[in-house]
């Protein structure tokens, strides 16, 4: 089974005569709300991904479908921190985009190597920058 992604808007601010400091919160809302939209096509694909896999399967797809299945729930909860679900200060959001950034490499990097997971691996990867982007509008660590 095959699914496709629907293509992200692109919703970033265009440039106006407005002062940069105006635009930063501009910025930082657009790219949180584009970093959880990405986390829950994320989340969708390695759900749908891993349910697809054999638990007994060879060692590939067992790896594949266990980072799947952590993944999503991984970019679950960052949606639900993005959304002001689970109130943390900007440190609790920075480490928790950070380590969905980096289980989202990983289990790119995993569906690489499993035959029709491609979809899926895109959808990590996009996941990725999206987090990449935000954290880049958050105040340096």
């Amino acid at each position: 089974m095959t699914t496709t992604t629907r293509p992200k808007p692109k919703t970033k601010t265009k440039q106006t005569s407005a002062p940069a400091s105006e635009q930063e919160p501009i910025r930082f809302l657009e790219d949180r709300f584009d970093c959880a939209q990405a986390c829950v096509e994320c989340a969708r694909a390695c759900a749908l991904r891993a349910s697809c896999m054999d638990p007994d399967g060879p060692k590939v797809r067992q790896l594949a479908r266990r980072m799947g299945l952590m993944c999503a729930e991984v970019c679950d909860a960052t949606c639900l921190v993005l959304d002001g679900q689970h109130h943390r200060g900007e440190a609790g959001i920075r480490v928790q985009v950070e380590w969905c950034r980096s289980v989202c490499r990983e289990c790119a990097d995993v569906f690489d190597r499993c035959p029709g997971a491609q979809v899926s691996a895109r959808a990590c990867r996009a996941c990725a920058q999206a987090c990449t982007d935000f954290l880049a509008t958050l105040l340096p660590a």
